[in-house]
């Protein structure tokens, strides 16, 4: 669709030709095209199943209709300043495929801005974003065998370590999870099989109605991750992820579960509790603020044989603060014991119970806890100022 909007403005007076003056005015014209197929666009609706490359321009608002699918081969790029406001859903989602790229590149004066088009928008208003890669996750067997998304139904997984699905830097997620039915609910940011090649670098998921940030498997490394306000998970992990999480702050609201609830394997899947590999990441400098020790909740639950090696830690207001569980020969306790899941330096601040064991296995706090009031967590003022919201 075209849009022409022609602007001519005359001279007061007489219109006089001369050879020597001209006092015709300039005639300015503006040019609004775009759509669905592809290609630069200015056009301020965006959505569907894209096969070839889309490219929004610099500090444009633009309404998301329906669900934008980026298929193999294509790119969505996405300048600094951009805001993506999503009609109400759970169906309206961006979606990266395997093999697409997303090149979202804000500022921290001009994030990219992904939210609600509810006038008084509230978490559930619309889906997230969705990115899906070839790297490896223990919910299939097989090298390059794939698992399909609970929402879009899109495959993921795979043996590529290193995929590279693109780069997200400094983007806000506001007002995200919409529920598609009991089961399938969108996060703020759900990372399916991503690849450690793919650049995640300040990403906040704001006021969210489900996860925050859940990572499928994969081995993708995300850092300067802040989640404020999410009613489930603030950050969530399962079928096997090993990647790197640096400088993380959550802030939990009325609404929320876990600060972090970690599996080692996919328990809502139930058909893989004896994986060839299990979750096992590295999380340096993290900060969970909750809501005070006296109103219940765990900051972190590590289940289902999750691995994890924690750096630097604070953890503020709860009553629990590591609530380790597993059921049959999950190795949850036994990583304990073999030095694979651990915490080194942390400080507790308000919190009752610094760790509960409900693992089947015998281990003191002292063997999994180490450097008990050293932790600094994430300097969050440092890097949080112009693109996040509080």
């Amino acid at each position: 669709m075209k849009k022409l909007t022609l602007i001519l403005i005359a001279v007061l007076g007489a219109f006089v030709w001369s050879c020597e003056s001209d006092d015709t005015a300039d005639i300015n014209i503006e040019l609004n095209s775009g759509g669905g197929g592809g290609g630069n666009t200015t056009s301020n609706e965006i959505g569907g199943t894209q096969t070839v490359d889309l490219t929004l321009e610099i500090g444009q608002e633009y309404i998301l209709t329906e669900a934008l699918i980026m298929t193999a081969g294509t790119t969505l790029t996405i300048p600094a300043g951009v805001v993506i406001k999503a009609n109400p859903g759970a169906g309206v989602y961006i979606a990266i495929a395997q093999d697409a790229r997303i090149v979202a590149e804000g500022t921290s004066t001009t994030p990219v801005v992904l939210t609600s088009n509810v006038p008084t928008p509230s978490a559930g208003d619309w889906g997230g974003l969705i990115i899906l890669g070839r790297a490896p996750i223990n919910s299939v067997a097989g090298g390059n065998a794939t698992s399909t998304s609970e929402i879009g139904g899109l495959p993921y997984g795979g043996s590529n370590t290193g995929d590279n699905s693109g780069i997200l830097r400094y983007v806000r997620v506001e007002y995200s999870g919409g529920a598609a039915d009991a089961s399938s609910e969108n996060n703020g940011f759900s990372f399916y099989g991503v690849g450690n090649g793919t650049v995640v670098e300040f990403i906040q998921a704001f006021e969210g109605k489900d996860d925050g940030i859940e990572f499928f498997g994969g081995t993708v490394n995300a850092s300067n991750i802040s989640v404020i306000g999410a009613q489930d998970d603030s950050v969530d992990w399962t079928e096997g992820f090993s990647g790197i999480l640096t400088d993380v702050y959550i802030e939990h609201r009325v609404e929320h579960d876990k600060g972090i609830e970690a599996d080692g394997f996919n328990t809502d899947i139930g058909n893989n509790s004896n994986p060839v590999f299990w979750s096992k990441p590295t999380i340096n400098n993290l900060t969970i603020i909750g809501r005070g020790s006296t109103t219940g909740n765990e900051a972190v639950r590590l289940r289902a044989g999750t691995q994890g090696i924690f750096n630097n830690v604070i953890i503020q207001g709860f009553e629990e603060a590591f609530d380790l569980d597993a059921e049959g020969n999950e190795p949850t306790g036994q990583g304990v014991l073999d030095g694979d899941l651990r915490v080194n330096d942390v400080t507790f601040i308000d919190v009752i119970v610094k760790m509960k064991n409900d693992t089947g296995v015998t281990f003191e706090e002292s063997d999994f806890i180490f450097g008990d009031g050293n932790g600094t967590g994430t300097d969050y003022d440092s890097w949080k100022s112009g693109w996040t919201r509080n």
